[in-house]
């Protein structure tokens, strides 16, 4: 198990200072990747999906939150941003991610979302049970009860076995990886900084409207003729 975390995050370890390419010098095969077979989004008309893929027990995505958090504040109009946990071959990870749609369904995320992650990271508390977690989840106002029918409810499965379904079908090999209109794949292996990885994302999300644009005009004039 130990030796599987490493495996997936160690290869993430990246420099957070890198000199940022310019937009144009993006290349498919370098710095993003496709995703052999595109999958559906949730963005509504006009926007493009942004997805990233992250896990509450890795310390890059920890060192990543920063830098997304920042992004949030700035990022294109047109930017749909969905936050999907990565579910691999560990029942560590499945655990996790079932606490993450669990404060989704509780409509509580956004106020455990950084303190869990500050937990584990800052605080070493242990996060590895569902009693653990049942723990945590009562300091913001959950019963205990109400946090393990929540957590082992359909609903809450569901969305569990989507995220696994999801983080096969993207191909992602670690995290934190981002996936753009469900058919571009970036990481920070790929970016080789932090915040390079976040202006391939603006990009392919350029990227992927200009080609929603062109579409658009292509089906108009057809339709004209």
């Amino acid at each position: 198990m130990k030796r599987f975390v490493i495996g997936i995050c160690l290869a993430l370890l990246l420099p957070l200072t890198a000199t940022i390419a310019r937009a144009d010098t993006y290349t498919e095969g370098q710095q993003y990747a496709l995703i052999p077979a595109p999958q559906p989004t949730t963005a509504p008309p006009g926007k493009v999906e942004v997805v990233e893929l992250f896990w509450y027990g890795c310390p890059h995505c920890y060192a990543f939150e920063p830098y997304l958090k920042e992004w949030l504040k700035h990022k294109p109009a047109n930017a749909y941003f969905v936050r999907i946990p990565a579910i691999f071959n560990s029942p560590l990870w499945r655990l996790q991610a079932t606490a993450y749609y669990t404060a989704e369904v509780l409509g509580i995320l956004d106020k455990i979302h950084e303190p869990l992650f500050d937990a584990i990271h800052k605080y070493n508390i242990p996060l590895n049970t569902e009693d653990q977690l049942a723990d945590f989840f009562a300091k913001y106002g959950v019963d205990k009860k109400q946090f393990h029918d929540t957590f082992n409810s359909f609903a809450v499965q569901a969305k569990v076995n989507r995220a696994a379904e999801l983080t096969r079908l993207y191909g992602i090999s670690g995290v934190p990886s981002i996936v753009v209109a469900g058919k571009y794949r970036t990481d920070g292996p790929m970016a080789k900084s932090y915040e390079t990885l976040l202006n391939v994302v603006n990009y392919l999300v350029a990227k992927e409207a200009h080609a929603q644009a062109g579409g658009q005009k292509a089906g108009g004039a057809a339709i004209g003729n």
